[in-house]
């Protein structure tokens, strides 16, 4: 028997488990991931929502960071990292605030009444479009007590939205099992087929111990994302219900503390290859009162946000205007502080040329995916990437 002949019939035998790695494991799609989410509850939204916290946002900034030595002195940078950030996390402010915006009908909502939560839903439906790159609603968990305030809120809102808005992504949260993601991509199924929709995608929260560890001691993840029947976009840790359920003191909830630090391990195993993405929680500490207070939690901000990225954590919660000046510093100095190395890196790799490492593709693959990251918000400029790399900006993601 030839090489070729076990080879054909290697192929043969495992067809079948190929086809399931290549529909379970297509790898990251590549497209625009926001840095952030930030979540307005559903009463404060309006289409001005993203021009409103920009506006706040930047006059905080303009008052604690006014110039380039307050960002090093504030964010711990190198002065000529601190000039490159300053302007353009200030452009950013300006120009694109908020990346992501979720508006929320559930606990930053809170209790309403059935006509009261109806009426806002289909408000909300009609202005949502186009007041953000990225958009979405967080409806009530199904959870039994909420579950059929969260079903009549998505059948109000998608039965006045029109078309399905780019972007457009649904929150499920407190998930507890796997069914309750399958049950979403029924209900979802009949309000498409009923209001003539497009497939409606959905972000899972991690906020509970049932969706990180089940009762058959195996973790629910990769059953979740596997149920979604490729709708699933992201995995959404949730700080403070997660750590409140595990009986953390609420002076030491983080997204630092270990119990986080293990769920979002398992949130990123069972994500990796499956074209779902992370996201990070949110800080509860804001940028508010004294010029002090404000630096002190910036400061704060900033290193969980640079923490994040450095654990692939590319996006993450925002809950103020007062956290877009830390989110855009910290991110930025992320991106721009090692782009001259990576880039030349990635070069010397694409040209076959000595670099001082033996890079494997894999990796190559993810330096191309952080400059990309860079660029996509507004970190990096496209002439500075292709430039440095040799490089059209378009060849860097394949």
């Amino acid at each position: 028997m030839t090489p070729d002949d076990v080879a054909d019939a290697l192929d043969r035998s495992l067809a079948r488990v190929d086809a399931a790695l290549d529909s379970a494991y297509p790898g990251d799609p590549g497209t625009r991931q926001p840095v952030h989410t930030v979540y307005v509850p559903a009463d404060r939204f309006h289409p001005g929502t993203s021009a409103e916290w920009g506006a706040a946002a930047l006059e905080l900034f303009d008052a604690h960071a006014a110039s380039p030595a307050d960002v090093a002195a504030v964010w711990g940078l190198p002065p000529a990292l601190a000039d490159e950030v300053h302007g353009r996390v200030r452009a950013k402010l300006a120009a694109e605030p908020i990346e992501d915006l979720r508006v929320d009908f559930e606990d930053g909502y809170g209790p309403r009444a059935d006509d009261e939560e109806d009426a806002e839903a289909v408000r909300v439906a009609g202005e949502i479009a186009g007041a953000a790159p990225f958009v979405g609603i967080r409806f009530r968990s199904f959870e039994a007590a909420t579950r059929r305030r969260g079903v009549r809120t998505l059948h109000a809102f998608l039965g006045a939205l029109g078309p399905v808005p780019d972007g457009f992504v649904l929150t499920l949260p407190k998930v507890t099992a796997p069914e309750q993601v399958s049950a979403l991509v029924t209900v979802l199924e009949g309000l498409e087929a009923e209001h003539g929709l497009a497939p409606v995608r959905f972000e899972i929260q991690v906020e509970t111990p049932q969706s990180v560890l089940g009762p058959d001691g195996t973790s629910p993840l990769p059953r979740m994302i596997a149920l979604a029947r490729g709708r699933c976009t992201g995995l959404h840790y949730g700080t403070y219900d997660y750590s409140a359920s595990l009986g953390i003191a609420a002076q030491h909830q983080s997204t630092e503390h270990p119990v986080a630090d293990h769920a979002k391990a398992v949130m990123q195993v069972a994500a990796a290859g499956t074209g779902v993405r992370l996201s990070d929680g949110s800080t509860n500490v804001l940028p508010v009162g004294s010029r002090d207070d404000v630096r002190a939690a910036w400061s704060l901000h900033g290193r969980l946000v640079r923490r994040s990225l450095e654990r692939g954590f590319h996006q993450g919660w925002d809950l103020h205007p007062g956290h877009l000046p830390s989110r855009f510093v910290a991110g930025f100095a992320f991106y721009r502080e090692t782009f001259p190395a990576a880039a030349a890196r990635l070069r010397a790799y694409l040209d076959r040329a000595d670099s001082g490492f033996l890079d494997e593709p894999a990796t190559a693959r993810a330096m191309a995916g952080y400059l990309l990251r860079g660029l996509r918000c507004g970190a990096v400029d496209a002439a500075e990437l292709e430039a440095a790399t040799g490089r059209p900006v378009d060849e860097l993601g394949r």
